[in-house]
């Protein structure tokens, strides 16, 4: 599982190689709001017969900028507008374990500030967290169940290195 996670990882780094370096924004600390919470969607993957024949149908009918995993949706940020920010959209083979142990047909990934002390806070909260924050050069990553057992994981995105990575997303 956890090589899958790394696999689905990197492809959204590889993916998210749009953006002009001269488009990048660094977040001053006293700027950026720190509260540990959830500011927004990350990502949407949820299980397909056929990923490769609904990535191609997403592309062909509805217009989205397809790689091989998925679409990236490139937005603004409301509070810092020069700053680019990701979304992920990936459709996954029915034989993928990413989901596992959540025995629903997606998960969302949620964008959050301050996952270190989220995590203190979940873990407060008796909240069921499935392994440890993971941290790589675009971000922080750590999975956890919702009260009906619906695997979330949640990302503490560092977006200027997704933008420097480049690649076509969609907008």
């Amino acid at each position: 599982m956890k090589i899958l996670t790394a696999l689905a990882i990197i492809a959204l780094i590889v993916s998210c190689n749009l953006a002009p370096a001269s488009r990048e924004y660094t977040r001053n600390s006293q700027d950026y709001d720190t509260t540990a919470r959830v500011t927004g969607i990350g990502g949407i993957f949820f299980f397909s017969d056929n990923p490769q024949a609904a990535r191609r149908w997403y592309g062909a009918n509805l217009g989205l900028e397809i790689d091989n995993y998925g679409s990236v949706f490139e937005f603004r940020n409301a509070q810092n507008p020069d700053e680019i920010n990701y979304f992920r959209w990936s459709p996954f083979d029915r034989k993928s374990d990413y989901l596992e142990p959540s025995k629903k047909e997606f998960m969302i990934n949620y964008r959050v500030n301050n996952l270190v002390k989220l995590h203190e806070k979940l873990i407060n909260n008796g909240v069921t967290i499935i392994d440890t924050i993971t941290t790589y050069e675009y971000g922080k990553f750590l999975h956890i169940l919702d009260n009906e057992g619906n695997k979330i994981e949640l990302w503490e995105p560092v977006d200027s290195v997704l933008t420097k990575i480049g690649g076509k997303t969609t907008k």
